[in-house]
């Protein structure tokens, strides 16, 4: 589907990679989500550096983020910004709905410190004919060994939430059968498209076992997503007759919504695979990459030591992308808010991300400071294609300034 007069394209290919949670601080209103002095990659490098990440110090993250336990003396290539959040969330599907030029004016409901409220519960039950059990933020698999067994025995349902704006239900896949965990899933979503109840995603979480300790969640895992409240930089691409390939978390968030062809992926390292491979084809439009274990794994586990080995295996896949992009090329690297494993609680952080810009057709380098949105990379991208954003969307497009 690739467009065939792309002969005013500055850039042909457009890799768009998000680790996601990885903020560099300084969040401008971090007071006001009560997240003041949280710093994502700062406070890493300070509990689990030096870091070995030779390839994103090329393209500047140490420039744009000067890091105490590794000074460096690289020259960095391509182009380097720090982008501040428009929207008034802290969240994945926030900020990369920005990122595409939806600003979020009503952050989504998160129900991490007080579980569901009893009238949700008693709908869903009501709707789906199980009992509700668990109703608390918990770990995916802590919560199985906890309420596993009953859940079986009951023919109930567990469901839990996070930091972020979810509603899971895990049952399991043999006793309870898939789609009626699927049927449970799609009554929950109905149920929280009220303003009060609205979360992000209801995430269907089936698994497989008997006795606490063997339970193991399967590949089965199906996400219930809000669409986009308006289009998107995605599917102006899309409508123009672009490709648009997502890998990862990316079909989720947008709800297939603009999208061309999607990859799921088992880890970031796999993300990073299935990116370097897209990159051996030949095509006209955007590769949009999200790496959820930065966030998963390690922000909300406040593990900063996984995080930082985690940015490391990243780099290596990085140096792999670098050696395959051609001239026409463009790489883009970012992050949709903070997750500082150092910090208080599990939740998000409110900081700005890194933006980096390199194309080895690139004959200059700079720092170019700071923008107040995240639309900014969206804006990029579709004026790269000659494609105009939807009405109402946000962002500036820096493509003149990569020289």
């Amino acid at each position: 589907m690739s467009k065939v007069n792309n002969e005013n394209n500055k850039y042909k290919r457009v890799f768009t990679i998000v680790i996601d949670s990885m903020g560099i601080g300084n969040g401008k209103d971090a007071a006001a989500f009560g997240d003041e002095g949280a710093d994502t990659f700062g406070h890493i490098e300070e509990a689990a550096g030096p870091l070995n990440i030779p390839n994103l110090e090329k393209l500047g993250l140490l420039a744009l983020h000067p890091a105490e336990k590794q000074p460096s003396d690289v020259t960095p290539e391509g182009y380097r910004i720090r982008l501040n959040e428009a929207g008034c969330s802290k969240d994945t599907m926030g900020g990369h709905w920005e990122m595409t030029g939806l600003k979020t004016v009503t952050p989504f409901k998160t129900f991490t410190d007080t579980g569901f409220p009893k009238e949700l519960m008693d709908a869903l039950e009501q709707a789906t004919g199980h009992k509700a059990i668990g109703n608390k933020s918990a770990s995916g698999t802590e919560i199985l060994d906890e309420l596993g067994e009953e859940q079986i025995r009951d023919n109930s349902m567990i469901v839990y939430t996070s930091a972020d704006s979810v509603l899971q239900i895990a049952a399991n896949e043999d006793s309870f059968g898939l789609d009626e965990l699927y049927r449970c899933c799609e009554i929950a979503r109905e149920l929280t498209m009220k303003d009060e109840w609205k979360v992000g995603r209801v995430i269907a979480r089936p698994y497989v076992g008997t006795k606490a300790g063997r339970f193991r969640r399967t590949p089965n895992r199906h996400d219930y997503a809000l669409q986009p409240f308006g289009k998107t930089a995605l599917d102006a691409l899309k409508e123009a007759g672009y490709e648009v390939i997502s890998v990862g978390k990316i079909y989720d968030i947008f709800d297939g919504c603009g999208l061309t062809e999607s990859n799921k992926s088992q880890s970031s390292v796999h993300g990073m695979e299935q990116t370097n491979e897209i990159a051996d084809r030949d095509f006209t439009g955007l590769c949009f990459t999200n790496l959820v274990d930065f966030d998963a794994l390690w922000g909300h586990r406040r593990d900063p030591e996984g995080y930082g080995k985690e940015i490391e295996k990243f780099d290596i896949g990085l140096g792999e992308l670098l050696g395959k992009l051609n001239d026409d090329d463009l790489l883009m690297i970012t992050a949709d808010h903070g997750n500082d494993p150092t910090y208080s609680g599990t939740d998000h952080t409110r900081e700005q991300v890194p933006l980096l810009m390199y194309s080895p057709s690139m004959k200059q380098s700079a720092d170019i400071g700071e923008a107040d949105s995240f639309g900014d990379i969206g804006a990029t991208i579709a004026d790269n294609f000659g494609v105009a954003m939807p009405k109402g969307t946000i962002g500036e497009s820096l493509l003149d300034r990569l020289v």
